[in-house]
């Protein structure tokens, strides 16, 4: 080959390693330890407010729009309902994930210390189903809500009407928000306090000002009360609604409005960024102040736009569709306020949307590894953002981009999280036995039923959740069973006399260690186990031996530390620990050895006998199986080099 061709090639190959030394970087740290050890800059209790309203405030965007929709001209009473329930159901039960999830874990670290071993894993796994709907939901809809305040701003309508395509628009901001986050991309709390600043302002300005057009035109009010007080019959009748009859009927609509509770979870998970001292107590403030600002605008809101807005524009289509105060902004302010308008909401929106994978990229390197549950490059956030940004992809094409259509999905995967919140305070509170302990348990029936009332009313919200809880637990088998290879244990600790046995067997020759189920643990145990060895193995008789006796612990966790203590039984040198799996237990100790004693260690085994399948199952769900062959393995892709390589010999 020519020498020109010769250095093209390898130019080639540095910009390949180029490109994927840059992909995967951004390694998040593998277990919950090293995420609670993350450094971050802290702020303020009230910036650290604005960036949760990002995802919480936005919402107006489409909430008054989503609530006609559902209730009609009942939305005002059932947005007042949503509010009680936001003040006094939700406020209370995230006051108390807050004291007990202080590094912002949330309620699924709550839930994941009451249940134990795999239990407690599927568990998580499944609530992460709903974290990633709750999540990708807000990216896809409010990328969604943002576009139909560009296509239907009233300069874009005019000089821009080839942009009237919903789902190339949505999928361009889409794109753009993962282009941003693989060039790398940062919190950004001072511009999350802008946006939210000016985006509740003149949010204010058109509430006001919606409130002013209806003190000039008192007709809407009597128009929208004989509405609220009449209601029609199957045969075209009228007839009288009583109040009680009102708020009954407003009490079943209540939880399609449950999109105006999506702002708690976030507003713990970003707990680490609150300054301290009295961390929690002024997350406590952030979350009670988030509420009353959002229940004020909620009402407002909801009261203004029912009143000025002609229902037909409501419908999908209308001007009002997925943008009601951006409407009444245009009518009553001019298409200049309305513009700005527009801009400050499609900002905040796409912000949300931020929010939201910012959100993802810290939870799943936060639990999934941990669990070995994700593929090593997942821990990197760039290849997470292009799976993400795909995932993001094809709920727009199947949703077509509608702002109402995934509300039933996002509002499935905000009530479910916020019912496992409440399931988790009822049992915190139940096991201190609490006096608050029934009122826990009451707000979390109420969220229950407003769970499942959602879920019948809307069953695309379950079917969106249960493909990616379908997909989460597959992939995160699959990863587990791909990974249990690797060495998992990230430190050994040896007490004082497994030190000394080390140490006397190294000076006495070849380390020589064999393996043992603990029987009865007398001396003749170990005497009988050790003839057996010396003769199938044809260890020399002179040759010092080592015993290494392992007990199962949790067999789902994935990674831990070994600690490693000494017998000696009947002069028998042992030496014991307790391990998650017991193959990556003896590799672990032997690659140890080597190193600290500059000696190749032996390891001795006997045969299984017994289905592979069955021990492979065994190994992968508790930890244990056909253990020469799998720790012979786990050496092999530790260490490359044969020479360097602790032997494993089997006999019998």
């Amino acid at each position: 080959m020519p020498a020109a061709a010769t250095v093209s090639v390898s130019k080639r190959g540095i910009a390949r390693r180029g490109f994927r030394d840059w992909f995967m970087q951004g390694v998040k740290p593998a277990d919950a330890a090293g995420a609670k050890a993350e450094k971050h800059h802290s702020h303020k209790w009230w910036q650290v407010m604005c960036l949760t309203g990002v995802d919480y405030f936005s919402t107006l965007g489409y909430q008054p729009g989503i609530a006609f929709i559902a209730a009609g001209v009942l939305s005002p009473i059932a947005t007042i309902i949503l509010v009680l329930l936001t003040l006094f159901g939700a406020l209370p039960i995230y006051r108390r994930v807050a004291a007990e999830s202080p590094h912002g874990q949330g309620s699924i670290s709550m839930l994941e210390r009451l249940l134990s071993r795999w239990k407690g894993k599927l568990f998580v796994l499944t609530l992460l189903g709903f974290v990633a709907t709750d999540f990708v939901i807000t990216i896809t809809l409010s990328a969604a809500d943002a576009t139909e305040h560009i296509i239907h701003n009233p300069y874009i309508e005019g000089h821009f009407p080839q942009l009237d395509h919903p789902i190339a628009v949505t999928f361009l901001l889409v794109g753009v928000l993962a282009a941003v986050f693989l060039k790398g991309f940062k919190e950004a709390i001072g511009l999350a306090v802008v946006l939210v600043i000016v985006y509740l302002s003149m949010n204010f300005l058109v509430v006001l000002t919606g409130f002013y057009h209806i003190y000039l035109d008192p007709s809407v009010v009597s128009n929208w009360s004989s509405a609220l007080f009449t209601s029609t019959t199957i045969a075209g009748a009228t007839e009288p609604r009583s109040l009680l009859m009102i708020i009954g009927l407003s009490l079943l609509v209540f939880p399609k409005l449950a999109l105006g509770l999506s702002g708690f979870e976030t507003g713990v998970a970003v707990m680490p960024l609150v300054e301290n001292p009295n961390r929690i107590e002024k997350t406590r403030k952030l979350l009670m102040t988030a509420a009353m600002i959002m229940s004020f605008y909620l009402i407002s809101s909801s009261f203004v736009t029912t009143l000025l807005i002609p229902a037909a524009e409501f419908q999908e289509g209308g001007k009002a569709s997925g943008r009601a105060l951006a409407f009444l902004a245009h009518n009553y302010l001019g298409e200049l306020f309305g513009t700005v308008y527009d801009i400050s909401t499609i900002s905040i929106l796409w912000f949300a949307g931020a929010s939201a994978m910012a959100g993802l990229l810290n939870i799943v390197p936060r639990y999934l590894p941990r669990y070995g549950m994700a593929p090593t490059w997942a821990r990197a956030t760039r290849p997470l953002v292009v799976v993400f940004a795909v995932i993001c992809f094809t709920i727009t094409w199947i949703f077509n981009a509608d702002v109402e259509a995934q509300g039933g999905a996002y509002a499935t995967g905000v009530l479910v999280l916020m019912t496992s919140a409440g399931i988790a305070v009822t049992i915190s509170a139940w096991y201190r036995n609490e006096a608050l302990k029934w009122v826990f348990a009451l707000i979390s029936l109420v969220f229950a039923y407003t769970t499942v009332t959602n879920i019948v009313e809307r069953p695309d919200g379950i079917k969106i959740a249960a493909f990616f809880i379908f997909g989460i637990v597959v992939a995160s088998f699959v990863s587990r069973a791909m990974r249990t290879t690797e060495v998992r244990i990230e430190k050994i600790e040896l007490d004082d006399v497994a030190k000394q046995f080390l140490n006397e067997v190294a000076a006495e020759g070849d380390i020589r260690i064999v393996t043992n189920r603990r029987e009865s643990g007398d001396a003749s145990e170990y005497r009988f186990k050790e003839h057996e060895k010396r003769v199938d193995n044809h260890i020399p008789s002179g040759d010092p031996i080592l015993f290494y006796e392992i007990e199962i612990g949790d067999a789902s966790e994935f990674t831990g530390k070994l600690r490693i203590t000494g017998a000696d039984v009947g002069g028998y040198r042992i030496l014991r620990t307790k391990s998650p799996a017991v193959p990556n237990a003896i590799a672990a100790l032997l690659l140890h050895v080597r190193d600290a004693t500059n000696k190749i260690p032996h390891v001795y085994f006997g045969w299984s006998e017994g289905n592979p399948v069955k021990y492979l199952i065994r190994y992968i769900l508790f930890g244990e199986g056909d253990t020469a062959p799998v720790t012979r393995e786990i050496l092999r892709q530790a260490e490359p080099d044969p020479e360097l390589r602790p032997s494993v010999h089997v006999g019998g």
